[in-house]
């Protein structure tokens, strides 16, 4: 079995001929599990979940279109899982937790983007990363992890070690394996399942993620996977799956989750 459960629109249109071309893609790389997961900043519903300037210039979706291009699609056989990323926000738990269970969604996953006002992930803020203690940033990230984690509202944490994107990674390495132990940790008490992505290997950092390190920690601790490539294009659905597959099983996995309105069920790693 193989899942590619995190992947957007964005840079296309909400339409069903656009969707098509993430999952002939899909159908092609032999991915039979396939989602859609819009970044929940997008939509009008989530501004009192999460808001900023960089946000609010892109928040241009309306939840009931969304819905709608996915009925569209199951209504021609089109096998298709809908998700949401939602911008994972401490001391909005209660504000997740409505908009995700106002929509039928097969998964959610929690990402973080975002220490305080830090877009951590943006070529805008990149610049930022040097005017910044590496060590502090590392610290609030993987305290946010523990949160996450903590709430139970996901599925899934997109990216676990996002934070790495730009290659800005502490020296010492029993600091960041502390980070790593901690963020295992909480995820193994929880229902959050950690994604291998690929589009690490896309990015200026040039690696899986997470960090292999870091996945030994979630295999012995117990915390199930899925694969995803984060395509933002249709020609990235599905990309590197073969060095994805590899990891997992080099720190022991041989199964992988799937989902379905919420549930979530085991095979066997393709």
């Amino acid at each position: 079995m193989l899942t590619d459960y995190h992947n957007h629109l964005e840079r296309g249109t909400l339409t069903l001929d656009y969707l098509k071309k993430f999952t002939t893609m899909a159908r092609q790389k032999g991915i039979e599990e396939f989602g859609i997961s819009e970044h929940a900043y997008h939509f009008y519903q989530t501004k009192d979940i999460i808001s900023n300037p960089w946000m609010e210039e892109r928040r241009y979706y309306d939840m009931q279109d969304y819905l709608k291009l996915f009925h569209e699609a199951w209504n021609e056989n089109i096998p298709v899982k809908m998700s949401i990323e939602m911008d994972y926000t401490p001391g909005k738990h209660a504000e997740m937790k409505r908009f995700i269970d106002a929509y039928p969604f097969d998964y959610v996953i929690g990402s973080i983007h975002w220490v305080e006002d830090f877009g951590i992930d943006l070529a805008e803020f990149r610049k930022e990363w040097d005017l910044r203690d590496t060590y502090e940033v590392y610290t609030k990230y993987f305290d946010q992890v523990v949160t996450l984690a903590q709430s139970n509202l996901f599925d899934i944490i997109g990216h676990l070690d996002l934070v790495k994107i730009f290659k800005y990674v502490p020296e010492d390495e029993s600091f960041l394996l502390e980070q790593y132990d901690r963020a295992a940790s909480a995820l193994s008490d929880s229902k959050t399942c950690v994604e291998i992505s690929t589009a690490g290997l896309r990015k200026p950092v040039g690696e899986l993620y997470p960090d292999k390190r870091l996945l030994q920690m979630c295999y012995e601790k117990g915390v199930p996977i899925v694969l995803s490539s984060d395509a933002h294009v249709p020609e990235h659905v599905g990309a590197d799956y073969d060095k994805a597959i590899e990891l997992a099983k080099s720190v022991g996995y041989s199964k992988i989750m799937t989902f379905s309105k919420g549930e979530r069920t085991e095979h066997e790693l393709g």
